[in-house]
């Protein structure tokens, strides 16, 4: 009789379990994800190892905000990368995601961006990035921000690859907006 309780209860508890498991995976993988950051191209802002929580469900981003990418932009994304790229199954499958990258939104749709005496001019006005650890040294050539894209970059502009270096972001491969960091 304790046997087929016991098994009973312990069934109970173990789906319960699953559940508990696949929904917070779904949550964590279409809704809010957290994600440590790699690197320190977003000094001062962000250090190495920081963590932070993406909401992943934005419509639409502003100038300034950081969000978490897939550098990957000439892989289409499919429905199922999110959940591959869950912390837990990312570790099961021994896959780190070095292509998650964390940026700044800098530019939009249309933008014309140059770069000028270390400095991010959008649309013939200085940006004011007090965020940016230092002036830029190199400028790249003026770009203007194809339909569908954003161009994101680092605040650490000197030990940053970002859209300077690898073209601006299809909207697609922006994963989401940064809202918390501890």
């Amino acid at each position: 009789m304790f046997g087929k309780k016991f098994l009973h209860a312990a069934w109970d508890w173990g789906k319960t379990g699953v559940v508990a498991v696949v929904a917070a995976i779904l949550i964590n993988s279409y809704v809010l994800q957290a994600f440590q950051v790699k690197g320190e191209s977003m000094l001062p802002t962000l250090h190495n190892a920081d963590s932070t929580f993406a909401l992943k469900i934005q419509s639409a981003y502003d100038y300034g905000d950081i969000v978490i990418i897939d550098s990957r932009i000439g892989e289409p994304r499919s429905w199922l990368d999110p959940v591959l790229e869950h912390p837990l199954i990312a570790r099961l499958r021994g896959d780190e995601a070095e292509y998650l990258w964390v940026k700044r939104i800098v530019g939009k749709p249309g933008d014309k961006l140059e770069f000028r005496d270390g400095q991010v001019i959008r649309n013939g006005t200085p940006v004011d990035e007090p965020y940016v650890l230092e002036p830029m040294q190199a400028a790249p050539e003026p770009v203007v921000v194809p339909e569908g894209k954003l161009f994101v970059m680092g605040d650490n502009r000197n030990n940053s690859t970002d859209s300077r270096i690898i073209g601006s972001i299809p909207r697609e491969n922006v994963i989401g907006k940064v809202i918390f960091t501890y």
